[in-house]
C-alpha cells in the first residue's frame, strides 16, 4: 500500500478538488491510502467522504507564478496573505513528521514552496500537479527560480493537458494526465434536447472576474436585442465570503469583488431576468447537465476547464475562449466552438450559431462525448497516476 499526503489549496469545493476526489476513488480502490492537508472549508467533508484523512488548517501559504495571478503592482500585497499563513501551514506539515508517507502530491504548483518544506521535513519523493496555465519559460527572476527548484527537487511534473504544459519549461519534461471524469449517463442524453424552443446554455464556476461572468452577461444582452431565444443558467457562487472591515479593505483594493451582487445588479439594470438565472451553488452538477444545450465557458486563463470536459460527457457542445485550441482542450467546430478572446460579441455570436442550428449542435454533441471518452476517462488517466506513483517509489526503494 502506498501512502500519499495531497496538499490541497483551496477551501471552496471546485474543479481542482473534484478531480482529486475522483483520481483518489480509482487509487483507494488500488491500494493508495491518502491524506490531504487544506485549508478549512466546505471542501474537509468532500474530502473525508471519499475516504481521505483530512487535516485542516486554517490556510495555506502559496506562491502564485500564474499566467494571470503573478505578483505585479498592487497583487504584491496579497503576498502578505501568504506570509501570514506561513506559519500555521508550517505547523500543519510539523504535525505529520511523525506519519510514514510515501510520497508527496502537491495538487496545484502555488503549493510548491510548502511542497518542498515538507518534502525536506519528511524525506519522501515530490510530484506537483501543475493545473493553471504559467508564466512563460525564463520570463522573469521568479519563473526562472520556480523552474530551478522544479528541476532540483521534483520527481515528477504532471500538466493536466497540452496547453498547461506548453508554458512550463521543456527540459522538466512533463508528464501530462489529463483530469479523468468519473460521469454516468444511464440514457442518452441528447434524448428531448431541444424540445424547447428555449436554448439552455450553462456557466459553471466560481464567480471571479477571470472567468469571464460579466462577459457572458453582457453577451446575453446583446442576444437578447438580437431576439435570439436563449436563456443562460449561472451555477456558482463568490469564490469567498467575507464581511466587515476585511471585505471593504479588500474590495477597495480589487481583491474581493462580490461578483454575485454585481451581476444581480446588472441583471436587473438590463432586465435580463428571463435571459440569466442565477442558480447559486449546486452541489451535484450531474443534475444540471441534462437541461443543457451548451456549455459556456468565457474564461480569460486562456484555456478550457473542468466544465468543459464533463459537458462533452453529456454530448454538450462547448464555446471556449481560448485563442490556439490544442485536441486535448476543444477542437473547433467539431466538439464545440472556439473564441479567442473572452468578448461579448464573440460570445454571442458563437452562441447564436450554435442555438439557431438544432441539428448541428446535436452533432457536435455527439462528436464531443466521442472525444470526452477518448481523453478523459477517469479509470485510464487515474492508471496512469497510479504507474507514476509506484515508479517514483520503486526509484526512491532502489537508491
Amino acid at each position: 500500500m502506498l501512502n500519499v499526503l495531497y496538499l490541497h489549496p483551496a477551501a471552496a469545493f471546485g474543479g481542482a478538488s473534484k478531480s482529486l476526489i475522483e483520481l483518489y476513488a480509482f487509487l483507494h480502490q488500488a491500494g493508495v491510502r491518502g491524506t490531504v492537508l487544506t485549508p478549512r472549508g466546505a471542501v474537509c467533508q468532500s474530502f473525508a467522504e471519499a475516504g481521505m484523512q483530512v487535516r485542516a488548517v486554517r490556510g495555506l501559504s502559496q506562491f502564485d507564478n500564474t499566467r494571470y495571478g503573478y505578483y505585479r503592482k498592487w497583487r504584491w500585497i496579497i503576498l502578505l496573505r501568504e506570509l501570514f499563513l506561513l506559519p500555521g501551514s508550517l505547523l500543519g506539515v510539523w504535525r505529520l513528521r511523525r506519519e510514514a508517507f510515501d510520497l508527496i502530491h502537491v495538487n496545484e504548483i502555488t503549493l510548491l514552496p510548502l511542497g518542498l518544506l515538507a518534502r525536506w521535513l519528511l524525506s519522501v519523493p515530490l510530484v506537483v500537479h501543475v493545473r493553471s496555465l504559467q508564466r512563460k519559460p525564463g520570463e522573469g527572476l521568479r519563473t526562472r527560480w520556480l523552474n530551478g527548484l522544479l528541476r532540483r527537487y521534483a520527481d515528477a511534473v504532471v500538466c493536466i493537458d497540452h496547453t498547461v504544459a506548453g508554458t512550463v519549461a521543456g527540459d522538466l519534461a512533463p508528464q501530462i494526465i489529463h483530469n479523468g471524469l468519473k460521469v454516468s449517463t444511464p440514457v442518452d442524453v441528447t434524448l428531448g434536447k431541444g424540445n424547447d424552443d428555449v436554448v439552455k446554455v450553462g456557466f459553471l464556476g466560481v464567480l471571479i472576474p477571470l472567468k469571464g461572468i460579466f462577459e457572458l452577461v453582457e453577451a446575453m444582452r446583446i442576444l437578447k436585442q438580437r431576439g435570439v431565444r436563449i436563456q443562460c443558467l449561472v451555477a456558482g457562487e463568490n469564490a469567498r465570503q467575507l464581511s466587515g472591515l476585511k471585505a471593504w479593505v479588500l474590495g477597495k483594493l480589487g481583491f474581493a469583488r462580490d461578483v454575485r451582487a454585481e451581476v444581480d445588479q446588472i441583471i436587473e439594470r438590463e432586465r435580463l431576468t428571463e435571459q440569466v438565472r442565477m442558480l447559486g451553488f449546486v452541489g451535484d452538477v450531474r443534475t444540471l447537465y441534462p437541461e443543457l444545450d451548451i456549455l459556456c465557458f468565457p474564461s480569460h486563463l486562456d484555456a478550457a476547464g473542468r466544465p468543459v470536459f464533463e459537458a462533452a460527457f453529456y454530448s454538450i457542445p462547448s464555446v471556449v475562449a481560448v485563442k490556439d485550441p490544442v485536441p486535448d482542450a476543444i477542437v473547433h467546430e467539431v466538439t464545440g466552438l472556439a473564441i479567442d478572446r473572452p468578448d461579448p460579441v464573440q460570445i454571442a455570436d458563437a452562441l447564436q450559431r450554435l442555438a439557431e442550428a438544432p441539428q448541428w449542435r446535436r452533432q457536435l454533441g455527439a462528436q464531443a462525448r466521442s472525444w470526452a471518452e477518448q481523453n478523459f476517462s477517469i479509470s485510464a488517466n487515474a492508471e496512469l497516476m497510479l504507474e507514476l506513483y509506484r515508479r517514483i517509489h520503486s526509484n526512491q526503494a532502489r537508491h
